[in-house]
């Protein structure tokens, strides 16, 4: 839809039917984040909800639809009824209409910018054409924004291609809704069948094929939560599906209405998928690492994470506040504007974030820099540095702490340095080793409090019984202090969770805690010690299959398996 459109409907606001995918955030199209972006309301049910409001500005009005308890639908509309206004939204104020078409409709008078998403793609979506159709009446203007199929999706996620080289016939069928005209043509055919259907209903789905001419023998793989860390895959037959669900106990179950995606067919590559399901093969794969570091101290970690298919869960152990007296910081940020210093160091995030507050509370910006230099202690920090519009000049090359900055730093030379003091900004835990090694390579240094820490508040309830109870897979421990400070706000790790440190000083406070240390990085880097994990969990994965044993988390484990922590 062109500019001049958009600007035309502008008093009847405007509608984005905007598919979501099947599951995983990432597969939204760069459209679909732009449109998130300007959005004033979102409508969507649940679980969509979750998927695309990370790309929505803040303060953006949720409205969520979804079917009744026991999937009803409105009579007479043929839509999902309006299940929650959100009450803190703009959009409180909206009539309460149970009609998902008018919702949307009502959303975009005003002006409003609405984006109404929808799971997978708004072409297959069973409402998404019905309530285009009432904007269109309504003089509401729109535009449609494709997403990925789940059908198409899903399968690829589970290492299953729809088509080969000799250009396979795919057919699609959402058995929920197929004829038994649908099933005896797809029975006829020898292609590929993708089924959307629902866990307690495969069995059924599988009898229809059957029924309809498809060979009991005929490949058959199943898959549930696609695209998501909870993604499962069974392989099976046609003839054998409902007893392989039933011995890996899927069924029955509470969750048997649960939507899956079931591909069917010789030429489905169900028997290649030891080499092709690199999704639910990552060596992390639905582990929930507890990263105990604050959400701006952990995202390329836990970025990092997810890239090995763990679902991380930052916990905050400590807080930071102002030191008590703030006077010295004040000297020190002073002295900087007027050339007191030769050099500032930066020996965390969080004092850099503390200079950086100082600036602004004088009116000053990164320009306050200029003619000094600056050394970060590794690359979290200088990133830190970066965002205020610095660029450091000393990081250092090796061991990213204190004493691989010493390594790396010039002594004082008289001739070339016309100032021989450096600016230490730092938390009110002691660093000697720092200022011991600076001043003798021949440097003065203003040792500052520039912010102190302090042990952070318990985390909720379901996380500390999640933490002693086994619920998470995994903790990464990247200080002493962390250790402290976890056990102190939310008890100890359950005896399943497996422990990652990163280095021998953080794994000695573990094992004093009463903690069995599994994994070790083999350098003070929490990107190393996030790899050391993934080799951990490679290495699990490839034991259990070697053995013929099912491949588990460490949370999956049976209270009779659990490893007693060692004595030596």
């Amino acid at each position: 839809m062109s500019p001049t459109t958009l600007t035309a409907g502008l008093d009847h606001g405007h509608v984005t039917f905007l598919g979501a995918g099947p599951g995983d955030p990432g597969l939204l199209t760069l459209r679909a984040v732009e449109a998130l972006a300007h959005a004033d309301v979102l409508v969507a049910e649940h679980d969509v909800l979750d998927v695309v409001r990370q790309h929505a500005r803040q303060g953006v009005a949720e409205v969520h639809t979804d079917t009744g308890p026991d999937g009803d639908t409105v009579p007479g509309t043929g839509t999902p009824q309006l299940a929650v206004v959100d009450g803190a939204s703009t959009t409180a104020a909206l009539p309460a209409v149970r009609d998902a078409a008018h919702l949307v409709m009502e959303a975009a008078r005003g002006g409003r910018r609405v984006v109404r998403a929808v799971s997978g793609d708004p072409g297959l979506d069973t409402y998404a054409a019905d309530e285009m159709l009432a904007c269109a009446a309504a003089g509401v203007p729109f535009e449609v924004v494709p997403g990925v199929a789940a059908a198409v999706g899903v399968p690829a996620y589970a290492g299953v291609p729809l088509r080969d080289a000799q250009g396979t016939d795919v057919r699609f069928v959402d058995a929920r809704t197929a004829s038994d005209r649908c099933w005896t043509e797809v029975g006829a055919s020898d292609g590929t069948v993708v089924v959307s259907t629902t866990l307690d209903s495969v069995g059924a789905a599988a009898g229809e094929l059957v029924s309809a001419g498809r060979k009991p023998d005929t490949p058959m793989t199943v898959t549930v939560a696609g695209t998501t860390t909870r993604q499962r895959t069974w392989t099976a037959t046609l003839g054998t599906i409902a007893q392989t669900l039933k011995q890996a106990k899927v069924l029955p179950s509470p969750e048997g209405g649960r939507p899956v995606i079931a591909v069917v067919g010789e030429r489905s590559a169900a028997a290649q998928r030891d080499q092709l399901s690199w999704f639910e093969s990552k060596p992390l794969f639905g582990w929930r690492v507890l990263v105990p570091r604050t959400k701006e101290q952990a995202a390329s970690l836990s970025d990092q994470l997810r890239s090995y298919g763990a679902v991380p869960h930052e916990v905050p152990t400590i807080a930071v506040e102002p030191p008590r007296t703030p006077q010295q910081m004040e000297r020190a940020v002073k002295g900087l504007v007027t050339g007191r210093y030769e050099w500032i160091a930066f020996t965390s995030v969080n004092a850099v974030k503390a200079v950086r507050e100082k600036f602004e509370e004088y009116g000053l910006d990164a320009r306050a820099f200029a003619g000094i230099k600056v050394a970060a202690v590794g690359e979290q920090t200088a990133n830190a540095l970066i965002a205020f519009g610095v660029k450091p000049d000393l990081v250092p090359s090796g061991e990213q702490s204190a004493a691989g900055l010493l390594e790396d730093w010039p002594p004082y030379d008289p001739v070339f340095d016309p100032i021989d003091r450096v600016f230490l900004p730092r938390a009110d835990i002691a660093t000697e080793t720092l200022v011991a090694g600076l001043i003798e390579l021949g440097w003065e240094v203003d040792d500052v409090t520039a912010y102190r820490t302090v042990r952070a508040s318990p985390p909720p309830a379901e996380t500390r019984e999640a933490i002693k109870g086994g619920g998470f897979d995994a903790v990464l421990f990247t200080s002493s202090s962390t250790v402290r400070n976890l056990v102190g706000i939310a008890g100890k790790p359950h005896n399943v969770t497996v422990i990652a440190c990163i280095g021998p000083a953080t794994a000695k406070t573990a094992e004093e805690h009463g903690l069995r240390v599994d994994v070790m990085a083999p350098e003070p880097s929490v990107h190393k010690l996030a790899e050391a994990l993934a080799d951990f969990g490679a290495r699990r994965r490839a034991a259990a299959l070697d053995a013929g044993d099912p491949v588990t988390r460490p949370s999956e484990r049976r209270p009779g398996a659990r490893r007693r922590r060692s004595t030596t």
